[in-house]
């Protein structure tokens, strides 16, 4: 019963995450304050969403091409796939790591992108986020508040690189995304090696295309 709101949870929420950067100009990517960032963002994708009618109406590959145009590269698919892998990521050369990052991406978007279908008058709630001055790991904390229901926590882990601030795990009413994954993940690589867990990722990524289809 718990996992199975859990994956409902990420099933309503990350959809919203995955659709955060959703075109705003390069200045905001930039933006020192990371919790600024998210906010700003949001509020310009809540009023997005909320007036594509097709979106709305469940055109969940114009969603999907939404996210990839727009979305993924503002988000470390490296770390966050590190992150599920586990210790298996380090037995994995460089070839295999780049495969994993690419179908581990591509499950996401996948997955979550027809969520943004049943979004309609959530609102966003923003706490302060405690950034010491040179910090450049840190979690951004946010609430989705939904009519008649109780508010969900929507935390976002953060890291600031080279070419600004990337999100890199997101975590729903307290379960992690990438953690969420890792016994998955772990016991694929047990069985069958990195090859094995990159093809079940690619089987994965074929029957939610050929569902779509």
């Amino acid at each position: 019963m718990k996992y199975r709101v859990v994956k409902y949870l990420f099933s309503l929420t990350l959809g919203l995450a995955l659709f955060l950067p959703l075109s705003v100009p390069t200045v905001f990517a930039q933006e020192d304050s990371p919790d600024a960032m998210i906010k700003k963002i949001t509020e310009e994708v809540l009023s997005i969403v909320r007036q594509d009618k097709d979106i709305q109406s469940g055109d969940t590959r114009k969603a999907v091409e939404l996210v990839e145009a727009k979305v993924l590269p503002h988000f470390n698919f490296q770390r966050m796939t590190a992150l599920a892998v586990g210790r298996g990521w380090n037995k994995a050369d460089p070839d295999q790591k780049k495969r994993l990052a690419d179908e581990f991406k591509t499950l996401l978007v996948r997955t979550y992108s027809n969520a943004l279908t049943g979004y309609k008058d959530q609102t966003m709630r923003y706490k302060p986020t405690n950034k010491p001055d040179g910090d450049a790991d840190v979690v951004v904390k946010t609430e989705i508040m939904q009519p008649g229901g109780k508010p969900i926590p929507l935390d976002y882990s953060v890291e600031k690189g080279a070419d600004g601030w990337k999100i890199y795990d997101v975590i729903v009413a307290g379960v992690s995304l990438v953690t969420n994954y890792r016994d998955t993940f772990a016991q694929e690589a047990r069985a069958s090696g990195i090859d094995g867990l990159i093809k079940m990722l690619s089987d994965k990524n074929r029957q939610l295309e050929a569902g779509k289809k």
